[in-house]
């Protein structure tokens, strides 16, 4: 899977005065496209916390670069950058589908937490999951700067 898509298309209530996504925005479609790149990945949310089991962001870092506009249809590029013991390291772009622009990227630190907040080591398959989502280093393309 590797690099993981998933398509948004701004809606009315998410534009500021000026026709353009608002700012705050973009933190909620990083987040929608996280949780449907996890669960293509076989770690839905609802099954995580089964396992007693919470992802959570501890560091996030935005890069703005174009507004995105009611008319645009936006791909979230979605990859794991880092794998540690208790904790992982994303990356996530959002494009303009109709020129490949890349309007926002980010940059995040998430935790594994059980359901009370408390950090903990994640189960022996989350890990070997979440290498689903980590570019491939044979292809010779260089990853993305932030």
């Amino acid at each position: 899977m590797a690099t993981h898509s998933t398509q948004i298309v701004p809606r009315f209530g998410e534009l500021d005065p000026y026709n353009h996504v608002n700012h705050a925005v973009y933190v909620s479609y990083f987040e929608a496209a996280r949780c449907v790149a996890l669960e293509d990945a076989g770690m839905a949310l609802p099954d995580l916390s089964d396992e007693n089991v919470q992802i959570v962001v501890t560091n996030l870092e935005v890069r703005f670069r174009e507004p995105a506009t009611a008319r645009d249809t936006l791909r979230i590029e979605t990859e794991v950058a880092e794998l540690r013991r208790a904790s992982t390291k994303w990356n996530q772009r959002i494009i303009r589908e109709a020129d490949d622009t890349v309007l926002v990227q980010a940059q995040l630190t998430a935790a594994v937490c059980d359901n009370a907040g408390k950090p903990r080591r994640p189960p022996p398959h989350f890990m070997s999951r979440l290498e689903a989502l980590i570019p491939d280093e044979t292809t010779g393309e260089s990853p993305p700067q932030y």
